[in-house]
């Protein structure tokens, strides 16, 4: 037996002893099995999440920061959201564009996924896949564009560090590191 088959074997769910839906996720409290031990175990379900890197003109376009309850205090992101279970992850980020950057379908000259899979974000508090697109966008102004970044090593490094989202900064580092290693 191989060191996956027997990690894959270590761990098995028993029942559920509770679970709360609403629109935005689900609770689940359920027991693990492992060996002669059970555990409690709590888990969140919410929809699969989109996040998109807009550029223009070599920048990249963020909206203004939004007010985060959780940590008490506004932080900066790229656009994102949700993505229902029914919804192309592509559509979905066309429609993130629009809400957050006012940025019409028109105007879009590509939307490429960087991850067409999907990154799995799983802790006991998110269980759900990430996608993220870059999108090219044509020259002209941005309805709801607060800050712009270059796109060169100042302004990526000064991004970085504005960013306080995980899966943002995450993104953000994928796609630069992606472009330097294209151009080696």
């Amino acid at each position: 037996m191989t060191q996956t088959q027997q990690t894959e074997n270590a761990w098995e769910a028993g029942n559920r002893f509770a679970n709360l839906s609403t629109p935005w996720f689900t609770l689940i409290g359920e027991h693990i099995q492992t060996g002669d031990q059970t555990l409690d175990y709590w888990r969140v379900e919410k929809a699969d999440s989109v996040i998109i890197l807009p550029i223009q003109n070599n920048q990249i376009l963020l909206p203004a920061p939004t007010y985060r309850p959780g940590i008490g205090s506004e932080t900066l992101d790229f656009p994102g959201g949700r993505c229902p279970k029914a919804q192309d992850p592509a559509e979905a980020a066309q429609q993130i564009l629009q809400r957050e950057l006012g940025i019409d379908v028109t105007a879009i000259l590509s939307l490429q996924p960087l991850n067409p899979q999907g990154w799995l974000v799983n802790s006991s508090f998110s269980n759900q896949e990430l996608y993220s697109f870059i999108a090219q966008l044509h020259s002209g102004p941005v309805p709801k564009q607060d800050r712009a970044y270059a796109i060169d090593k100042v302004g990526i490094d000064r991004l970085r560090s504005d960013l306080s989202c995980l899966q943002c900064r995450m993104v953000l580092l994928e796609w630069w590191y992606s472009r330097q290693t294209c151009r080696v």
